[in-house]
This record gives structure tokens, C-alpha cells and sequence, in this order.
């Protein structure tokens, strides 16, 4: 059932609507798409809707507040009441784990309130499964996913996952890879662009684009960075719980008064342009979009081997990667880094080039149009 006016109707089923990678891909699909279409947004996380300020303000989103929560008991009544939810839309789009239960009550209810085509989206996993994926997830996501028409993924390691631990076939599992537009990164940012942090002359700025969150592990990347001499800086751009484990480490170590947390960079393309080199210290990654976005902005990427990060960088960027766990090798990387500026020109350079020949967002909205609209029947989408 199409809106009024002919425009489709979509529902994003998210587990978090907080600016993280996913939200924020998503965000940048619903402006891709334009004003054919109308959403609704709904978060298994109440308040937890700040990557809604990156939707564009002339498109309809609603956010609905009587929603059935995503979260509890996958009982039958609860189920059948968010299977009657998704009725009256064109496609429904669910994210991650914390989405999963809608995505069984499609399944049990799907052919009886005949409700309309799901995507299911997986892009990686909490500090609870960072380490080791459990079984009885395992489990309920091959069961909920059973009448899905598509299963969403960026990562080649999410693709293995998904066909061998969740048995999907073949036919259902589309990788595509997060992209980014190319041209807008790599440009010289203006000192003050962040709120509340300025860059003064002579410093060099370490930065990251990371949720705050546990399994993003960032207090390791403080104890990583406080080896670097004092005209470096250290610069965590993001919003989330783990804003006092960050400073408390930084204030162990003695290294607070060059640790920054501005909060959220709402422009990542122009914040980039600070920094004078890029790094992650997750626990677990799959194909992380700041990763793509620090190579498109001329910048070398210092990180654990997590996730497709040694395939997605380019070649000339793959010693300064580090052992998963080794906190050792990581601030290893980035002291070699941070003390050879020209060697961080040439890898810079290197991942632009990279980015520009497969990480364009061009190809990234393409695939996802061709997805959709094959889910929907269509021949094109919107």
C-alpha cells in the first residue's frame, strides 16, 4: 500500500538510531532516494534517535512513539502485535540483532496478514559476541530469517557468517560494501570546525570516528596514543556510554589535557580534514565506514586486524596494522607512524586512490536500489 501521492512506504526496524555507522548509512540511503518515498523509523532503544538529525529536513520520516517495542519476550501475542505493525508498508528494512524479533514475527505471520517484503541488515556485534558468536543466536537468527527476502551484509567475514553459522543461501545474502562520496574528503579544514575544540598551530592531531561503546575498546587507543610526543593530540569524535571509562584512562595516564571528546561530527568530511592520522581499537569490526572515509581523506589508518579492515586498506597501509588484542603492536604502529610524516603522505595517498576506485557511494546506492527493488518485485526503486 503506497502513500498518498504514489510514494512508497518503507519501516526501519533499528536496534539503535544513535549516530553510528549503520544509522548513519541508512540515513545517507533515505536522502539518496529522495522524496518518493516516506518512512518510519523506529529504535529497539527508546531516545536513542540522534542519527535522525542526518535525514534531510524535505523528506516525510515518522517517528513513532506507539511503536511495539523491539526489545523483550519473543512471545506469540507480542509478535502478532508487531506482525500487525508492519501492515500498511511497501518494505520493511531491519538492522542487527537488536531488530531480530520483528524479523521472526515476519516470519510466523508474513503469509497470514500477508504483510510485505523484509531486508534484513547485519553489520556487526556488541561486546557480547566480539569475541565469539553465540549458538542460541545463531539459532533464532537461521529460524527468524526464514521468510526474509534478503539478508543485507558489507563485510566478506559477515557473508561466511551468514551462510555457514545462519545457513543462508546462497541466493539471500547480498554484500555490499559501505561507501562514501569521494569527492567531499581530502580538502583542508578550517581550525575551528569542530564545537567546543580548536586546532592550534603546531599540533598534530591523532582521530578517530567511533561510537562511544565498549566494544569500540577506545580506552586502549588512549593507552596507544599516550606514548606520542606532547604537540600530539588525541581526537575521539562520537557520542555514547563509555565517555567516562575514556577520560578515566586518560586521566590515569596523565594524558587528559591532549585527550578531546567534542562529541559528534555531524560533517565527517570536513573534521577529517583536521586530523593527521586515523585510528581504530575495536574488538570487533566488520567493514567499517570511518575506515572508508579516513582513506578518502588522504589519511593513513593505524588498527587492529578486525573485520575486512587488512582488504579494505590499500597495500602500502597494511604494515601498520596490528594483532587483534596486542595493545603493544597498535601503539608500535602509530609511534612509526606519528614520527614520519612522509611516509604518512604516502599512504594517505594510497588509500585515496583506493577509495576513489572502490569505495565511491555511487556504487554503494546502486546496489542497494537493485536489492530493494528485486525484494519489492520492482524494476526500479524508488
Amino acid at each position: 500500500m503506497s502513500a498518498p501521492g504514489g510514494r512508497l512506504r518503507l519501516l526501519h526496524l533499528h536496534s539503535s538510531f544513535a549516530p553510528g555507522g549503520k544509522e548513519l548509512r541508512a540515513a545517507k540511503l533515505m536522502n539518496a532516494f529522495g522524496s518518493a518515498i516516506e518512512h518510519t523509523v523506529v529504535s529497539a532503544v527508546p531516545g536513542e534517535m540522534g542519527a535522525a538529525a542526518a535525514i534531510d529536513a524535505g523528506l516525510t520520516v515518522h517517528y513513532p512513539d506507539d511503536f511495539p517495542p523491539l526489545a523483550g519476550r519473543p512471545f506469540p501475542r507480542r509478535l502478532q502485535g508487531l506482525a500487525q505493525a508492519m501492515r500498511g508498508h511497501d518494505l520493511i528494512l531491519t538492522y542487527n540483532w537488536g531488530a531480530m524479533d520483528a524479523v521472526l514475527a515476519h516470519t510466523v505471520f508474513a503469509q497470514a496478514l500477508k504483510l510485505p517484503p523484509l531486508i534484513h541488515h547485519e553489520d556487526g556485534f556488541n561486546q557480547d559476541e566480539a569475541e565469539r558468536l553465540k549458538p542460541m543466536r545463531n539459532w533464532y537468527r537461521r529460524v527468524a530469517l526464514h521468510r526474509a527476502q534478503g539478508l543485507v551484509v558489507p563485510s566478506r567475514r559477515l557473508e561466511t557468517i551468514a551462510r555457514q553459522a545462519w545457513h543462508q543461501p546462497r541466493r539471500m545474502v547480498h554484500r555490499i560494501a559501505n561507501g562514501v562520496p569521494v569527492r567531499d574528503y581530502g580538502g583542508k579544514a578550517r581550525p575551528d570546525v569542530l564545537p567546543r575544540l580548536i586546532k592550534r598551530k603546531g599540533e598534530l592531531w591523532l582521530g578517530t570516528l567511533a561510537g562511544l561503546r565498549a566494544v569500540k575498546n577506545l580506552p586502549r587507543l588512549v593507552r596507544a596514543f599516550s606514548g606520542l610526543p606532547a604537540e600530539w593530540q588525541l581526537v575521539i569524535l562520537g557520542e555514547g556510554p563509555e565517555r567516562e571509562a575514556i577520560r578515566a584512562e586518560a586521566e590515569r595516564l596523565g594524558v587528559i589535557h591532549r585527550v578531546h571528546l567534542p562529541g559528534f561530527a555531524g560533517d565527517p568530511a570536513k573534521a577529517l580534514g583536521l586530523f593527521d592520522l586515523f585510528a581504530l581499537s575495536s574488538d570487533s569490526e566488520q567493514f567499517p565506514i570511518s575506515v572508508v572515509e579516513a582513506m578518502a581523506a588522504r589519511l593513513a589508518v593505524v588498527s587492529p586486524r578486525v573485520g575486512d579492515v587488512e582488504a579494505m586498506v590499500s597495500a602500502e597501509n597494511r604494515p601498520a596494522l596490528a594483532a587483534p588484542g596486542d595493545d603493544r603492536a597498535l601503539a608500535e604502529a602509530l609511534a612509526r607512524l606519528a614520527a614520519d610524516p612522509a611516509l604518512r603522505a604516502r599512504i594517505g595517498a594510497a588509500n585515496r586512490a583506493r577509495a576513489e576506485a572502490d569505495y565511491d557511494e555511487t556504487a554503494m546506492v546502486a546496489a542497494y536500489r537493485r536489492v530493494y527493488a528485486d525484494a519489492m518485485g520492482r524494476s526500479s526503486f524508488p
